[in-house]
């Protein structure tokens, strides 16, 4: 597909990249209007807000795909593995299971690194009335997100000129 003329790196990867973020809103948008009708209804404090932290947290899990996506002909064992190591420590250090203005010093330092847990605790800040995120901010988030995207379409673009029709080979 990609020997097509209008086919080309870019199309492909925003392809993929709207697709997924098309099936997480849409799966979002049911499991709350099945929420908000049997169970309770809902009230989120500012919705733009919130939206707004989901789009963020799509672009920066985009942004850091695309790095592992420049590294995966170089390195494919080891993207592999880490990519499943960073996937799981995703799920600890997101902030999902932890509230960020309850963290001591010391453990917000074990937090702070990842992106995502700026952006669930910015999040929390949007949809709840009485919580206002303290120690951490959605700017952290856009500019790790900018510059991964930047070194992974350098590293895409290093690749594509380098790439050889032998790499696929089986031998």
């Amino acid at each position: 597909m990609m020997l097509h003329s209008p086919m080309n790196m870019m199309v492909a990867l925003l392809a993929t990249a709207f697709g997924v973020f098309y099936t997480q809103l849409v799966s979002i948008l049911v499991i709350l209007f099945v929420y908000h009708v049997l169970v309770d209804p809902l009230e989120i404090q500012d919705p733009g807000g919130a939206f707004y932290m989901l789009v963020l947290a799509w672009f920066t899990g985009c942004s850091i795909g695309v790095v592992f996506m420049a590294l995966k002909p170089w390195l494919p064992t080891f993207v592999a593995i880490t990519s499943t190591v960073y996937r799981r420590l995703q799920m600890i250090f997101s902030g999902k299971m932890f509230v960020a203005n309850s963290l001591g010093g010391l453990t917000l330092t074990m937090f702070i690194w990842n992106p995502l847990f700026h952006i669930v605790d910015q999040c929390r800040g949007f949809v709840f009335r009485n919580y206002y995120p303290r120690n951490t901010n959605w700017e952290y988030p856009l500019w790790v997100g900018l510059v991964l995207l930047l070194i992974g379409l350098l590293g895409i673009f290093f690749t594509r000129q380098h790439v050889s029709k032998s790499w696929g080979a089986r031998s």
